[in-house]
């Protein structure tokens, strides 16, 4: 029999794209340099250098609920041609929920985190374990997150 196999690129083909900078490549020094393939698209950095391209270092593999719960910016939800949306930075990173209800839901909790925080930071000494609303949200947080 014959086919092709398809194979994994060389480290130095790996490449992701950021906003602001296009391709980048991670850096030979990082111990993510010789890994090949990434369950999730997404990787979160700290540094970001530009020598005979632009690499980033310090980098870690992020999965979607994280991403959607702790990234940056607001989360929205829309219909786009019969899927549910969830976008986040102004609708440069997307993704297509199960239903509107998933949708809703991950919005949801999603404001409900930032709320806590800001309360955490407002009372500084405030358990958040121990309160019952911020153990809920904890709860279904890790629960979310350790099942996706």
């Amino acid at each position: 029999s014959a086919g092709a196999v398809k194979m994994q690129p060389k480290a130095e083909e790996v490449k992701f794209v950021t906003r602001n900078d296009g391709y980048v490549h991670i850096h030979p020094s990082s111990v993510n340099y010789q890994t090949r393939h990434f369950e999730s698209p997404y990787l979160v950095y700290h540094e970001k250098i530009k020598t005979s391209r632009v690499f980033i270092r310090d980098c870690s593999m992020v999965s979607v609920y994280p991403l959607v719960l702790l990234g940056g910016g607001q989360v929205h939800t829309q219909l786009q041609k019969g899927e549910f949306v969830i976008s986040l930075d102004d609708g440069w990173i997307r993704f297509v929920a199960a239903s509107h209800q998933v949708a809703e839901l991950v919005k949801e909790l999603r404001c409900e985190l930032d709320q806590l925080l800001q309360d955490k930071i407002k009372n500084p000494s405030m358990d958040l374990c121990m309160c019952p609303r911020g153990s809920r949200i904890i709860g279904m947080i890790v629960k979310l997150v350790t099942t996706q």
